[in-house]
């Protein structure tokens, strides 16, 4: 594994960090992609000469394709994570137009975009693979949150589309969080611990509130030759929220 690289958007806090961090320890060398500096510095210094940060901001095409070539001269690209994303939560009636292309930019398109410009190289190596990160509220939601759902739910039909196109040669699967709780996963000076409570925890049928490395754990093995046979899925890591019955 040793030539081989991943990138990784959002890579430098929260669930990106923990993915960045378990493909470090499996032998690759990352190309961590970040909107924040001190962040992204921080990361790649962690994981010494086999991290690099390259800044920007996903919803710039040309950033992407600037991220994939970065990658490429790290050495073979094998995996890609698309896990940038962002909310703006705002009623409908005043969700705006530009509001709604910000959180469609961020969310989806960029995750095509590094498709779209990472599948020639990841043809060329074997057993390469793309994960994209989208999220529970997929399947369910919270009020005034109609971008971010739309595009998570985007996520998912865009993985199994992917898989049929890019496949055999690259395989493309998506996994969506629940609740992960990252604030110890943050840069050191926002770095904090966990303002949870037993209830909290308790409506988690797996009888805690997720972390960032129960979603980096899958991550890891969808990009790894044991999940040759696994492309076009959709993998719900939430601790069995999404599967409880609440009445009131």
């Amino acid at each position: 594994m040793k030539d081989r690289v991943a990138l990784v958007t959002a890579g430098a806090q929260g669930i990106g960090l923990a993915c960045s961090k378990a493909f470090v320890e499996a032998g690759l060398r990352v190309l961590i992609v970040d909107t924040d500096g001190k962040a992204g510095r921080e990361a790649a210094k962690s994981f010494g000469d086999r991290a690099q940060f390259l800044k920007g901001d996903v919803a710039d095409a040309a950033f992407i394709a600037e991220a994939v070539k970065a990658a490429d001269r790290l050495g073979r690209l094998h995996s890609v994570v698309s896990n940038a994303g962002i909310m703006i939560r705002k009623p409908v009636a005043q969700l705006t137009l530009a509001d709604w292309n910000r959180v469609l930019s961020v969310n989806l398109t960029a995750a095509f975009l590094l498709a779209k410009h990472a599948a020639p190289l990841l043809r060329k190596t074997k057993g390469a693979s793309i994960t994209l990160i989208a999220s529970s509220r997929a399947l369910q939601s919270e009020p005034d949150t109609e971008a971010y759902a739309a595009t998570k739910g985007g996520l998912v039909a865009l993985s199994h589309a992917l898989s049929v196109s890019l496949g055999p040669k690259v395989r493309v699967n998506c996994v969506s969080p629940g609740w992960i709780e990252t604030s110890e996963w943050q840069r050191s000076d926002r770095r904090r611990k966990p303002q949870l409570s037993k209830a909290d925890h308790a409506q988690h049928p797996a009888g805690r509130v997720g972390e960032p490395p129960d979603v980096a754990a899958l991550v890891r093995f969808l990009a790894s030759d044991e999940a040759g046979f696994i492309t076009g899925a959709h993998y719900l890591v939430d601790g069995g929220m999404t599967r409880k019955m609440i009445y009131v």
